[in-house]
């Protein structure tokens, strides 16, 4: 099992923060930094938290790194043209030296896209938007000439160039998609993904979810893809340092007051170094290939030294 780091850059994370972060990353052995393509906080009501845009980010730190592979979890659909998405993301793949993985989904942050702009079409149209995508971003990276021809979007003859550098996902640049594994939702990732990832799951929902796309990578006449989850994490080295920066988390997510040492919120990971990797030990044996550790104290770095020096080697 690998682990990465997860970091929601909606939540106030400044330039420097991310430097620091990439940094610690590479520092202690994390190989991989996902972070979050939002523009607002996710419960759009802390406007004073503010996020630099996700590609941009990623393309500024692919410059200031050189072994971190970096992504997003994810794309909404609703963001960008596809077409200026594929763009951007092989630019950070030329900056970086092929360094860069695209997650993408439908988009569902209702209030972001009300606060700035962005259609909000409903779920089954958001799904159709999706599946145009990547038809048009994995047709950009093949290298063309390209056409294509749907109900919300037509490119003709085109040929993009350049190329994406690498050559390890089935169009070129990895293509990671999640969510919970619902029958269409399978379907478009088996027939286009590189990786499929769902969310804050429980060992047994995980098993169910795996299940489904090993179903549909069946159905699709391919072996199954790498399976991967992205949930909270919370470590420390002993119990009053995990007290102390649960409670810390705690008022920083607006949850409970000792609601993550209590009754655990079902998916989270929390404890001391050798707790934490049992819980993690227990994904690994359900089938998670990959663990995106959601970092939301962006401004501490002590657990992406945790994560990689200490917990890492204990799940491998």
């Amino acid at each position: 099992m690998q682990l990465c780091l997860m970091v929601e850059g909606q939540e106030d994370v400044t330039w420097e923060q991310w430097v620091a972060l990439a940094q610690a990353c590479e520092q202690h052995g994390i190989g991989t930094m996902f972070r979050s393509d939002h523009y607002m906080n996710l419960d759009g009501h802390a406007p004073e938290r503010g996020s630099l845009d996700a590609w941009g980010t990623l393309c500024a730190l692919s410059a200031v790194t050189t072994t971190l592979r970096m992504g997003t979890l994810v794309s909404p659909a609703t963001f960008r043209h596809p077409s200026e998405l594929a763009r951007l993301v092989v630019t950070a793949d030329h900056v970086s030296g092929g360094r860069v993985e695209l997650g993408i989904g439908a988009g569902w942050h209702e209030r972001e896209h009300e606060a700035h702009g962005f259609p909000f079409p409903p779920l089954k149209t958001r799904m159709d938007i999706l599946e145009e995508q990547i038809q048009i971003v994995r047709g950009n990276w093949m290298g063309g000439p390209f056409s294509f021809a749907g109900e919300h979007y037509t490119v003709r003859e085109l040929a993009a160039r350049p190329r994406p550098v690498q050559t390890t996902g089935r169009a070129g640049i990895p293509l990671l998609m999640g969510g919970a594994a619902g029958p269409r939702a399978a379907r478009l990732a088996a027939s286009h993904a590189d990786e499929y990832n769902t969310g804050f799951a429980t060992v047994d929902e995980i098993r169910e979810r795996r299940a489904a796309i090993a179903a549909a990578c069946e159905r699709e006449g391919r072996e199954m893809m790498p399976f991967s989850l992205m949930t909270g994490v919370v470590v420390a080295t002993d119990e009053d340092g995990l007290a102390a920066r649960c409670a810390r988390l705690e008022q920083r997510a607006d949850l409970p007051a000792g609601s993550l040492l209590g009754d655990t919120p079902d998916g989270w990971i929390v404890g001391t170094v050798e707790r934490v990797a049992e819980q993690l030990s227990a994904l690994r044996d359900a089938g998670v290939d990959r663990v995106m550790c959601q970092h939301l104290l962006h401004d501490e770095l002590e657990p992406v030294a945790l994560l990689g020096e200490r917990v890492a080697p204990l799940v491998a």
